[in-house]
């Protein structure tokens, strides 16, 4: 497995998200979700990363909201196996997310991570949209504290497992980011979706 520096996550850390076990039940293809088109990809040689707001404090997450794309779901925090990957929150709560809670927490100075599921058996899970979600939407995250970091989206991509960029994604950071990670890409009846899908966003204001 592959490690990284923040929070040693692998690349399989969303892999337990990725069963696609409404697409099996439905027919594959017939209700798959949205996926990044190549105009919400991060863009290079374009000058540096926009300024942010300034880091908050450390404080857990208790809920992220994401209005554009209706998400409104509480989080649970997330540790890793005793494989090394990130555990995931139960497939038969659609509407929660997790957080890797012994890594950084958002709105803090680093990379923080936020997954959950794109569907389960029964339907679409909190994620289902997440592809479909355009640069400069807002995404809110209320913190333990009473605070509520505010994030704007830079960039929304989709990886295959083979090409997953560990460094990019879960890489340390030198202002407060956040990552929302789910299940996207190809999909196989056999082995389920075959990437996922992340959104890059950074910290713009807190209240």
């Amino acid at each position: 497995m592959r490690r990284v520096s923040n929070g040693a996550i692998g690349t399989v850390t969303v892999v337990a998200l990725c069963s696609g076990a409404w697409l099996l039940g439905s027919g594959a293809g017939t209700h798959a979700p949205p996926q990044p088109s190549a105009a919400q990809a991060a863009r290079s040689g374009q000058g540096g990363e926009p300024r942010g707001a300034p880091a908050l404090p450390p404080s857990p997450p208790d809920r992220i909201r994401i209005p554009s794309i209706h998400v409104d779901a509480p989080l649970m925090g997330l540790a890793l196996t005793p494989s090394g990957s990130l555990d995931v929150p139960p497939a038969a709560k659609r509407n929660l997310a997790g957080w890797y809670e012994a890594g950084t927490t958002p709105g803090e100075k680093g990379t923080a991570v936020v997954a959950g599921h794109v569907d389960n058996a029964d339907g679409p899970a909190v994620f289902y949209d997440l592809g479909a979600l355009k640069k400069g939407s807002r995404i809110e995250v209320d913190r333990r504290d009473g605070s509520t970091a505010l994030f704007s989206v830079d960039a929304v991509e989709v990886y295959d497992d083979a090409h997953f960029p560990d460094e990019k994604v879960y890489g340390a950071a030198d202002r407060p980011e956040l990552r929302v990670i789910t299940c996207g890409g190809g999909y196989s009846r056999s082995t389920g979706y075959e990437g996922n899908v992340v959104v890059f966003a950074h910290l713009t204001a807190s209240r």
